[in-house]
């Protein structure tokens, strides 16, 4: 008779669940964890991304104490989600999912390394763990990396520099020690440009900096570097996405440390929770892998945008101060508040019989952590790739603990339920420790649990005093860019979808424009995606419907040079170029025209206006009901246009091409 004292009494169910009055004996099998005969592979951690981009843009416009409460619940030890690897975008000016993020060189003969957000985001993820391991990542490029090709390799040597410009600058202006790189997101990689980043990484005396590739799939990678040993001794971490649990052959025989560098990307309501749950162990149990990485860290871009909500929690409501801390930032807890990057897997077969998984990790000095997870199929579906069928029942685990375990009397556990029929879920919460017998002890698992039993007395759930509640984007809104010293280069709440749009200090004007939002990307990038051939940046309620958008606007460009306005914008992120609402342009030829798409082709209306560049002007688009109508400086200027798709989107602003324009004293009713 298993004995386990504490937390249950024999035959009863350690879960939160009733008894099983006359119900048929549990499978039952027994499992042994011994580390007499050496261990398994090193654990390097559970992370999550930031980027990939612009998915933590709301983030930073947060008011205290909300923006610090939202990070303590993702990065401080013994609190949240306490991940132990942040992995950020390094900017490309390019449209990366839900947004574009600023490059450090926009141009050639410029570097800023205080654009963007993700140098505030690895600071704060430091302050809160100082051994918390970064990781860089370009989606995409500035054009001139690759001199007019849609390409980053063809001068490798220019790539190379551009990439540890930031290592560098990261350390020089932040005191940043960015610990892995890779090289091109889900994109080819060349073996010459990695050779050359290594060479170039260590000519400045970055010999600590890792290199991760080719974050795509396990092949090709894994057979050239088994076949050209120098790849082979460059590459640290063979990163594969969305790897569905499974490794290759190959990779195995490369003997490199194997990540799945960026995993999840799952709406992150239960089902979410239990896909996190699910591949957080079985990444290694099934395909070795030692470091999981969710894409992405918080979701803090507009919902609407591609994959909303695919964040380990939820914060897009900076005007209100709303969030959500989403079952699987406790999930992730039950990992990472027990376990430490140095820490090693144990040598174990890992599946249940009953189905479902556990891991076992040790750090070497009688400290040991067994993870259990009991996902049923139809709970535990990521969003890729698809899952084959699996059963999981309730079943009873009878654990054996040998070698240098076999003295351990008690452990602490953890646990988990995520309840699909009731929406009643009991999260990460501590239940009496289980005694250990003579090496031994069992428990009863039911479907759709999460269990961590482990040596150490420090796991904590911590939490704040609720958040505001959720409001919609104010009706009225209002931005004159007047900020001096503005502590991030983006206006609030603006959401770049192509280009970059940023605070601008025009020296030269007379007084009312001297503090404007300028967009400053002129040439295409090397894209990641398919970025518009126009710039485009949204901002407010994906369900306005009647809307009046006022802006200065000052186009730059001589001859062919122009911008727009616009409402009821329905559409961003990887989707930008199918962009559709209501546009109001104006253009340097003394032009106007009125389209209900971004790339112009659908025109409602055009004529002359005046306008011409290098000059302040002042547009109004109204819409109401099925009509638009349009004011230059205050006059009408077009009127009863006919507009019935969409019904409802964004307000937005941007520009005909890659041009420097500037706007000022925003208002949005």
């Amino acid at each position: 008779a298993a004995l386990l004292w504490g937390t249950i009494l024999l035959g009863c169910s350690c879960g939160p669940g009733p008894p099983r009055v006359g119900a048929a004996p549990l499978l039952a099998a027994t499992y042994v964890l011994d580390d007499a005969n050496g261990l398994g592979r090193e654990f390097d951690g559970i992370g999550a991304v930031s980027g990939g981009g612009a998915t933590s843009r709301l983030l930073v416009n947060y008011q205290e104490p909300y923006r610090s409460q939202i990070l303590d619940y993702l990065f401080k030890p013994n609190f949240g989600a306490s991940l132990h690897i942040l992995k950020v975008e390094i900017g490309g000016d390019a449209q990366s999912t839900d947004g574009t993020e600023p490059s450090h060189m926009h141009y050639e003969n410029d570097e800023n390394y205080f654009r963007g957000y993700e140098w505030w985001l690895m600071k704060e993820a430091k302050k809160r763990n100082p051994k918390i391991k970064l990781i860089g990542l370009p989606w995409a490029f500035p054009g001139w990396i690759g001199k007019g090709e849609n390409w980053p390799y063809d001068y490798p040597d220019i790539t190379a520099y551009y990439i540890v410009s930031w290592i560098l600058g990261a350390k020089q202006y932040h005191d940043l020690d960015i610990d892995y790189i890779g090289i091109w997101n889900e994109r080819a990689f060349s073996s010459k440009y990695i050779k050359l980043l290594r060479y170039t990484l260590d000519k400045h005396g970055l010999e600590q900096v890792r290199i991760i590739a080719s974050d795509r799939l396990w092949e090709p990678i894994s057979f050239v570097m088994l076949i050209d040993s120098e790849l082979h001794g460059v590459v640290d971490v063979i990163g594969a996405h969305y790897p569905g649990t499974k490794t290759v052959q190959n990779a195995l025989l490369t003997g490199k440390k194997l990540w799945s560098s960026e995993d999840y990307s799952t709406f992150n309501n239960d089902v979410g929770a239990g896909c996190w749950a699910r591949i957080l162990n079985q990444n290694y149990v099934n395909g070795n892998m030692t470091s999981t990485i969710a894409w992405n860290l918080v979701a803090s871009y507009y919902e609407q945008l591609p994959f909303g909500r695919c964040g380990l929690m939820t914060a897009q409501e900076p005007w209100s101060g709303h969030y959500k801390v989403e079952s699987p930032i406790w999930i992730t807890a039950h990992t990472t508040q027990f376990t430490q990057p140095g820490w090693s897997y144990l040598q174990v077969d890992g599946h249940l019989e009953g189905g479902g998984s556990f891991v076992a990790l040790t750090d070497g000095q009688g400290n040991l952590t067994i993870i259990i997870e009991t996902m049923s199929h139809n709970h535990s579906k990521c969003i890729r790739p698809p899952l084959p069928n699996f059963s999981v029942i309730p079943q009873r685990a009878t654990f054996y603990l040998r070698g240098s375990f076999y003295m351990v009397e008690a452990l602490q556990v953890w646990h988990s339920r995520l309840d699909f029929e009731s929406g009643n879920s009991s999260l990460f919460q501590q239940l009496r420790p289980v005694r250990v017998w003579q090496g031994r002890f069992s428990l009863d698992l039911n479907v759709d649990e999460v269990y961590t039993l482990t040596t150490l007395k420090r796991g904590r759930k911590c939490g704040f005093p609720e958040p505001p509640p959720p409001q919609p984007f104010p009706s009225s809104y209002k931005d004159d860019f007047n900020i001096r010293n503005p502590p991030f280069s983006e206006a609030p709440n603006f959401a770049d979808q192509t280009g970059v749009f940023e605070y601008f200090v025009n020296a030269s004007d007379p007084g009312d424009h001297v503090f404007t939002l300028r967009q400053v990307v002129v040439q295409r990038p090397i894209t990641w995606v398919s970025d518009a051939d126009q710039t485009i940046s949204v901002i407010g309620n994906f369900k306005w419907v009647n809307i009046t958008v006022t802006c200065d606007i000052y186009i730059e460009k001589p001859h062919d040079g122009g911008v727009f306005i616009a409402g009821r914008v329905d559409n961003g992120g990887i989707y930008v170029r199918r962009t559709k609402g209501v546009f109001f342009w104006v253009f340097a030829d003394g032009t106007y025209r009125v389209t209900g798409d971004l790339a112009g082709k659908q025109i409602l209306m055009k004529g002359l206006s005046g306008v011409r560049d290098n000059a302040w002007h002042t547009l109004t688009l109204i819409i109401q009901g099925n009509s638009a109508s349009g004011l230059l400086n205050g006059y009408l200027l077009w009127e009863n246009v006919t507009v019935s798709e969409p019904r409802n989107g964004w307000a937005a602003l941007g520009t005909r091409s890659f041009e420097f324009a500037q706007f000022d004293n925003f208002h949005v009713e």
